[in-house]
């Protein structure tokens, strides 16, 4: 099979457009590990919620995208501090293992919840991004998946710029460090847990309007999320950088591999790459050198 120049570039182009939003998603995944430590399993069926409640307000409410959104953002946010409030805080004086475990039991709760109030029907958004064509150079890429890229990336950068500079992340990145000592100098400790629940269920629910937004959301897309735990292995648990040069790579190697050697292979060059980091660098690309057994 002769493979053109174009299509190659197509193909990247569209990989890492799925990867941006991985990575975004793995921000989110990152938020919490830092401040709390707490594996989140349940990151991707956050984002399959913050997709519904998006498409309860724009189509079931019949709200306008610029009053959706915002209100998706709010509900997503409640629900992280419910979460961490009555499930994980209780928990984390606790061996780690209970805390994970009570992550993957929050995976069934949330898709319970879905199929409770929405069914298990498969849906589509409202068409909410721009629909003309995108074109680089001689490239095509579809619209929603380069506007999702768009962003996705702006809402990186603003978040990286953030954790760098704002008081809000050096609290957090302190409470990571040595809790004992943020506490000592002042810092609101469970206050930074349930910020960073709240935060990071407010980017996974974008993550979701934008996931949902490309693709339809049903309440199985929360095996999305076990692309960006994958994501986040290779990156490293507490990097955002590396969640987001993972993410990227990760959504292009897919592509790349779906494309050209067939989509039965995409799973396999996954977790591949997965297994040659965690032989080489068990804390990942970008990861703190601490290794933590569960």
């Amino acid at each position: 099979m002769a493979i053109e120049f174009i299509d190659i570039v197509e193909t990247s182009l569209a990989g890492l457009g799925t990867g941006s939003l991985m990575a975004l998603t793995g921000v989110a995944f990152v938020i919490i590990y830092k401040a709390t430590k707490v594996i989140n399993l349940a990151i991707g069926e956050m984002l399959m919620i913050g997709a519904f409640v998006f498409y309860g307000f724009s189509a079931g409410l019949a709200l306008p995208i610029w009053a959706s959104v915002p209100a998706t953002l709010v509900v997503a946010a409640l629900i992280g501090g419910v979460i961490e409030r009555t499930m994980i805080r209780p928990l984390l004086k606790d061996n780690p293992v209970s805390v994970f475990m009570v992550t993957i039991g929050l995976t069934s709760v949330l898709i319970g919840v879905v199929e409770l109030v929405w069914s298990a029907e498969p849906r589509r958004l409202p068409e909410f991004l721009p629909q003309q064509p995108v074109l680089l150079g001689d490239a095509f890429i579809p619209s929603k998946t380069a506007y999702s890229f768009l962003i996705a990336s702006a809402v990186m950068a603003v978040l990286i710029t953030v954790f760098a500079f704002w008081r809000g992340g050096i609290a957090l990145r302190a409470t990571a460090t040595d809790r004992a000592a943020a506490s000592s100098v002042g810092i609101d400790v469970p206050g930074v847990f349930s910020f960073s629940w709240m935060l990071a269920a407010t980017v996974a629910a974008l993550a979701g309007i934008l996931v949902g937004s490309v693709g339809g959301i049903s309440s199985a897309m929360g095996l999305f999320g076990l692309s960006v735990f994958v994501v986040v292995i290779v990156g490293g648990l507490d990097s955002i950088l590396g969640a987001l040069i993972a993410g990227l790579f990760i959504g292009w190697l897919e592509a790349m591999v779906g494309r050209f050697l067939g989509g039965e292979f995409k799973l396999l060059a996954t977790f591949s790459i997965l297994l040659i980091v965690l032989v080489v660098r068990p804390y990942g690309l970008f990861g703190t050198h601490e290794i933590e057994r569960l």
